[in-house]
């Protein structure tokens, strides 16, 4: 069932949308704000997904049973990681 929505819209994009319609890319104004809709659900279901792979990242990290390391220690193993790295590029 379709419903209608009155909403209001810059006139730049008012401009765009109906030149896009002209131009004959869309058949009215309304299928092109359905597939602008579209594509922000899209993105919304991406960032979702993007966010719940972080939360679950950062779970595993503050899970994870290994020993925190101080700040020393993480900047001697990217010294040494740097250094290795120089060593294995000459």
């Amino acid at each position: 069932m379709n419903e209608k929505l009155s909403i209001s819209l810059p006139s730049e994009m008012v401009a765009a949308i109906k030149s896009r319609v002209d131009a004959g890319a869309y058949a009215s104004t309304s299928e092109v704000l359905r597939a602008a809709v579209r594509v922000w659900l899209r993105e919304e279901e991406e960032y979702q997904e993007r966010i719940a792979a972080i939360r679950q990242k950062v779970k595993a990290s503050l899970d994870d049973p290994r020993p925190d390391l101080s700040g020393e220690e993480v900047e001697q193993y990217f010294e040494a990681y740097f250094r290795q790295a120089e060593l294995g590029s000459k």
